[in-house]
């Protein structure tokens, strides 16, 4: 089933969409298949490469959703792309997440990057807000991307 995923900002404007596949929902997740739509980029150690798989999991009780990437030509996984957010908004046919700027990197090997530090500071956040980011990203360095299957 066709689903729309639309990250915003901070104030609540749709900032990027895009379509993908529901893979699969429950209470409080779901699943989303899209491919990357965008030309080739080099990031970190590797190059996300325009037709690369993105399998996106967006949880509606968590402070972050997690991108697991794979290659368009060989279907290796790549890593993990991990933003911080409010908890995703899951509806019939969207699911949409406030972005806060915050990312994790963990690449295939389970080596993390923290990014964007400097632009989630920049922020105008409320204090429970930023603390709840920043648990998030606390609780995805502790999950171990790398060594255990996602949720």
């Amino acid at each position: 089933m066709k689903i729309r995923v639309q990250k915003k900002n901070p104030a609540g404007e749709a900032l990027y969409e895009y379509e993908g596949e529901e893979l699969c929902r429950d209470d409080t997740s779901v699943v989303v298949e899209a491919l990357f739509t965008r030309e080739d980029m080099p990031f970190q150690n590797i190059v996300f490469k325009k037709g690369d798989r993105f399998v996106e999991y967006y949880y509606s009780d968590r402070w972050y959703n997690i991108f697991a990437v794979y290659d368009r030509d060989d279907g290796a996984l790549k890593g993990w792309y991990c933003n911080i957010g409010k908890p995703a908004v899951i509806e019939d046919g969207i699911v949409s997440y406030v972005d806060l700027a915050l990312d994790l990197w963990v690449s295939a090997d389970g080596t993390q990057t923290v990014l964007d530090e400097d632009e989630f500071a920049a922020l105008d956040l409320t204090d429970e807000i930023r603390r709840n980011a920043l648990s998030g990203l606390e609780e995805l360095q502790r999950l171990r991307l790398n060594e255990k299957p996602l949720k």
